[in-house]
């Protein structure tokens, strides 16, 4: 079950309300994106139309993050590339104990939608919640650096990845894809891999919301 003081914040974020007292440079950017660009819920039918106002905005962060320090010429010292994705390219940190995220928001129609998502899973999801340490660029295409915490374990069960989305309120949509209806949130790609089992606890280390309208 959410818990109350989750379920006001979620009610906020999907209202497209700015979050108070941002603890957290990834609200701090999704606050800073709201009040830029204004929010809408998704609609994968415009995906290919609201192109000019993701390239609006990626001009607006790569301004930003130059004039704020929060633009990086290169990855921490000692980072070791480990996996890669759809979207983004994991590196192990040089202490072993966080992973960094490059993440190039392709699956998402806007970076507003990117850093909603973002935080979105740091409500649902605190114990492999995300941090931003900046933004990057490689051949011209600007990325988001994250930070998170490393979790070894086994890839979950696909029955226990449903049951405890079940209790939070989402129900199956389609293969490994989730609709909370209450919030109108769309969780997708929940498969084994995004989801590891350590001593019984599930650990959700990529996951991908939507607000639907």
């Amino acid at each position: 079950m959410i818990a109350d003081d989750i379920r006001q914040k979620l009610q906020n974020i999907i209202r497209g309300e700015l979050q108070e007292r941002p603890g957290d440079s990834c609200t701090a950017i999704r606050n800073l994106l709201c009040q830029s660009f204004g929010t809408s819920a998704t609609n994968k039918s415009e995906f290919a139309d609201r192109a000019i106002l993701k390239e609006k905005q990626t001009g607006f962060l790569k301004n930003h993050t130059q004039n704020n320090h929060l633009w990086l010429n290169k990855l921490p010292s000692g980072s070791r590339r480990i996996a890669a994705g759809g979207e983004s390219i994991v590196y192990l940190a040089h202490t072993g104990r966080q992973v960094i995220k490059t993440n190039d928001a392709s699956y998402y129609a806007t970076w507003t939608e990117f850093f909603t998502s973002l935080c979105l899973h740091n409500l649902f999801f605190p114990n492999t919640g995300y941090s931003l340490l900046g933004f990057t660029e490689n051949e011209n295409q600007l990325l988001a650096v994250l930070q998170q915490p490393f979790i070894e374990g086994e890839n979950a069960a696909l029955e226990a990845i449903e049951e405890l989305l079940n209790f939070n309120g989402f129900a199956k949509s389609r293969r490994q894809d989730y609709y909370n209806n209450e919030f109108n949130l769309a969780l997708e790609d929940m498969h084994d891999e995004n989801v590891l089992n350590q001593g019984d606890i599930l650990f959700f280390i990529d996951t991908v919301f939507y607000i639907m309208g």
